[in-house]
């Protein structure tokens, strides 16, 4: 079973990749250095690390499907409904 704290929803919009909301600072519409065939590869089993252009944070990401990108860690607290 995929842990669900671990997962962060993405958008598509042509080429670009971005979360409406980054998961670390709360940044509006990140622009992911992402690009259609990396979520390919990660949908492959091929991990990414990801540093977001909002906070420069790091974040892993080891697989993706069409609404989700899965983090090797914790991205969300189901018990408080934020971020961690």
């Amino acid at each position: 079973m995929i842990p669900f704290e671990n997962t962060w929803p993405y958008e598509q919009f042509g080429r670009d990749i971005y979360f409406t909301s980054c998961p670390m600072c709360d940044a509006s519409n990140v622009l992911l250095p992402l690009r259609p065939q990396d979520l390919e590869s990660l949908a492959d089993g091929v991990k990414k690390l990801l540093v977001l252009p909002s906070c420069r944070n790091k974040i892993t990401f080891v697989e993706a499907d069409r609404d989700y990108l899965l983090a090797n860690r914790p991205l969300r607290s189901t018990r408080q409904g934020k971020p961690l």
